[in-house]
């Protein structure tokens, strides 16, 4: 196939430019800081009480988002049957993009008093965001030749950390202007995150296809059952191409690790290094930053050397970074950590969603494909929250955690190594 148009692919690239300040924004700086200084010691001494139990407030906040990843997870298969079988994946791309939209906006109502609120709306925008996560990567190999898709993916994943930083520098602005309430300028700038989400959407919204994939096959069973049983006859595929099911397990695994650390890095420089809001609003768009030329670098090596072995020299940097994590003692160190986590986030998500495309079998049945690939990440990220929450709420000490992430991104790197080797037999073996 041919690559799309030009307006097209920047359609869809637009949409990572849209919903990437809910990453940034929401899980990574804002609401962090903000949910911090809610439920913190000064308001809440003895912890929060939730469902007859009392948590730290880190411990509490990883589980409920935990809960919502594992909701995705198990209603993705279910919308995408829906989807493939109506044609109208671009409808529920929609519906998610606007629920999380509005759970963003609405956390400006989140206080001390209404701490469950606040835990709802978290969960709920993040059940937009990777719910439609898996109908917007579904249009990689839609509209991206071959050849093609690690340039448009790291392209997607650019345009997202630009737009981001674009947002998070005016509400660093606001908390820099407003410093004589300083609760205001961050709940000011959750409303701006659901409102940049919903506009800039319209523009993918208005390019991307909505062509419909009901020629490939007959829905086969009742459509809330049809999208699992389409993820097991994926997994059958799957499990007869031995480059692709080592390639998931190490996905599986370092993902665990990759996710985990992007939604509690701020945490920890909160909880463990005590930084202040404004230093870590600055360390989080210089990250960003940092974010872009690590996406760029890692498109030009894999096309010099290769996807899978760009993946193990990215995941090894993983592990440094984690190592280097764990001894932190200053303010310093977490911005040298901070920015060697920058230079490999966004090159090892962009170059792991081209690589699946590369390697999955050609079909027109895209959605299925990608919602096995969304459900693999999303019952990691389940995994590796719940882990990293568990051992805090058992030890009190968030360095610990990091410990398990360690492991996670080791049993990446073993599989990543077979599935190079599997890759290096089977083109010896057509040679």
């Amino acid at each position: 196939m041919q690559t799309a148009s030009k307006k097209i692919v920047n359609g869809w690239a637009m949409y990572d430019w849209a919903n990437s300040v809910y990453n940034l924004v929401i899980t990574t700086t804002f609401f962090p800081a903000y949910y911090a200084a809610v439920t913190g010691i000064k308001n809440f001494p003895d912890g929060i009480t939730f469902l007859g139990r009392t948590f730290v407030n880190t411990e509490l906040k990883d589980y409920v988002l935990a809960f919502g990843f594992l909701l995705i997870a198990l209603l993705s298969p279910i919308l995408s049957s829906i989807a493939d079988y109506k044609g109208n994946k671009k409808n529920f791309m929609r519906f998610f993009c606007y629920l999380g939209a509005i759970s963003c906006s609405t956390m400006f109502f989140f206080d001390k008093d209404h701490v469950t609120l606040g835990l709802v709306c978290f969960m709920f925008a993040g059940i937009g965001f990777y719910g439609s996560q898996v109908f917007y990567n579904s249009y990689l190999p839609e509209i991206a030749a071959e050849e093609d898709m690690d340039r448009i993916s790291a392209k997607g994943f650019t345009m997202g950390y630009i737009g981001s930083v674009l947002l998070q520098m005016v509400g660093f602005a606001l908390v820099v202007v407003m410093k004589e309430n300083p609760a205001l300028p961050l709940k000011i700038t959750f409303l701006l995150v659901g409102v940049w989400w919903v506009v800039f959407a319209q523009i993918p919204f208005s390019r991307l296809p909505n062509q419909s994939n009901k020629t490939e096959r007959k829905l086969k069973k009742h459509v809330l059952v049809n999208g699992f049983h389409e993820l097991r006859l994926v997994w059958k595929q799957v499990a007869n191409m031995p480059v692709l099911k080592r390639f998931l397990t190490a996905f599986f695994f370092y993902s665990m690790g990759v996710q985990t650390v992007l939604l509690v890095a701020i945490d920890f420089g909160i909880k463990v290094l005590n930084l202040e809001n404004v230093k870590l609003i600055i360390t989080a768009v210089l990250l960003q930053l940092v974010a872009i030329l690590g996406a760029l670098l890692m498109s030009r090596l894999s096309g010099r050397f290769g996807n899978i072995q760009v993946l193990i020299f990215t995941v090894l940097l993983w592990i440094c970074a984690c190592v280097g994590g764990y001894y932190i003692q200053t303010e310093m160190h977490f911005y040298i950590v901070a920015s060697f986590v920058g230079l490999v986030m966004g090159g090892i998500q962009a170059l792991s969603r081209a690589t699946y495309a590369k390697l999955m079998p050609a079909t027109k049945d895209t959605t299925s494909f990608f919602s096995f690939y969304d459900v693999t990440e999303k019952f990691a990220i389940v995994i590796g929250l719940f882990s990293f929450g568990f051992i805090e709420g058992i030890t009190k000490n968030m360095r610990n955690s990091i410990l398990v992430l360690i492991i996670f991104f080791v049993l990446g790197l073993v599989f990543l190594w077979h599935t190079l080797r599997t890759q290096r037999k089977e083109q010896t073996a057509l040679s």
